[in-house]
């Protein structure tokens, strides 16, 4: 069997245990140990987290709030509090900070942390993970999970293993079994097309992958192909990058009933217009191109693009490129979610530099 050769680094993976639903039960603690279901109704609105009462159900995020109440009858509803849960995210990641400068936040509930020198002289990245969930939970009352291994991605499919409230380390010794054993869903990049197709050629593990020379993946999966190759032999030299370059900033609302009138979306237009302006401003961003997103009510979804010759930040500035994107076409439907996004960002122009030391595991 391949040995990998050191030096490794020591990454961790936190992510938190249903986070936005446990932020909820820690506020609420009638809440807790009953089926709970953030944001949406049992009408309409697509749920943004599910406690794990209410996944026992099949209730899961990205599910319409009537399906999920179908599933469960008894599932409670409470609207997201986006600003308590970046309050709690940012007492999270000064426990982070305590350990290791090199954190990367992934979302509000989970973030890559690279310990191979750590502020603590701690020589066990077990020990590290084990400590900060022991200390996120002591300090705030919320759970959390890891995953430990040589690279980001394995130490993100490890952090899964053992949910909730657990940890699971790949040593560097196990890297390779461990891989050959994964399904081929699990890979980073494979989605439920790329599984198909995977499936369709014999693929279903990391195993059956690593059978086959980095020509034949490429000629199958294009670039992705060199990306399955190294992958499953443990080669992922994605670095932790704690100043991570923000590539969009959105807003968006999911209305309580369909509408049919132009006149009506760019009223609903306008007042995103304004939300997405001060997180412009809040973030001291500035973006060239403006995306209008449309949900029709039959859940099919288009995007609209135009791209400025300057920079814009304010309302006033980008609103008429919305404007016209609405006017672009005729909608096809009634629609029940409309967004505007910000892409091609003037902090994309920084190069940043990373340092990456690396010692034995």
């Amino acid at each position: 069997m391949m040995k990998l050769a050191p030096p490794f680094r020591k990454i961790i993976h936190v992510d938190m245990d249903a986070f936005y639903a446990s932020v909820e039960e820690l506020d609420n603690p009638t809440l807790v140990g009953v089926p709970l279901a953030v944001g949406g109704n049992e009408i309409r609105g697509v749920i943004s987290a599910a406690n794990y009462e209410a996944r026992k159900f099949g209730v899961r995020s990205a599910m319409t709030g009537a399906l999920a109440k179908k599933l469960c009858p008894d599932l409670i509803f409470v609207p997201p509090r986006f600003s308590r849960y970046k309050e709690i995210s940012k007492q999270i990641r000064e426990i982070f900070y305590e350990y290791t400068d090199l954190v990367e936040p992934l979302s509000l509930d989970e973030a890559y942390l690279d310990v191979t020198i750590n502020k603590k002289g701690n020589p066990s990245a077990s020990l590290i993970a084990q400590e900060i969930r022991q200390k996120i939970y002591d300090n705030l009352g919320l759970r959390a999970s890891a995953g430990i291994s040589i690279n980001k991605f394995i130490a993100k499919v490890a952090s899964d293993i053992n949910k909730p409230n657990g940890q699971k380390t790949i040593n560097p010794e196990e890297v390779c079994l461990f891989l050959e054993k994964l399904p081929v869903e699990k890979f980073y990049g494979v989605g439920k097309v790329t599984a198909a197709k995977m499936h369709s050629q014999g693929f279903f593990t990391g195993k059956d992958l690593k059978q086959h020379s980095l020509e034949h993946l490429t000629t199958l999966f294009g670039k992705s192909g060199s990306h399955y190759y190294h992958i499953v032999r443990g080669v992922h030299k994605s670095e932790v990058k704690p100043n991570r370059i923000r590539k969009s900033i959105a807003a968006e609302r999911t209305f309580n009933e369909n509408i049919s009138s132009e006149i009506y979306m760019l009223e609903r237009l306008n007042v995103i217009a304004k939300e997405l302006e001060k997180r412009m401003q809040h973030s001291q961003t500035k973006g060239k191109t403006i995306t209008l997103k449309i949900k029709y009510s039959d859940f099919t979804q288009q995007t609209r693009s135009k791209t400025a010759s300057d920079f814009m930040q304010t309302q006033e500035e980008f609103m008429p490129l919305v404007k016209d994107l609405l006017f672009q076409e005729k909608l096809s439907n009634s629609v029940r979610l409309l967004g505007i996004s910000f892409t091609n960002l003037d902090t994309e122009k920084k190069e940043p530099v990373w340092v990456q030391l690396q010692f034995e595991f």
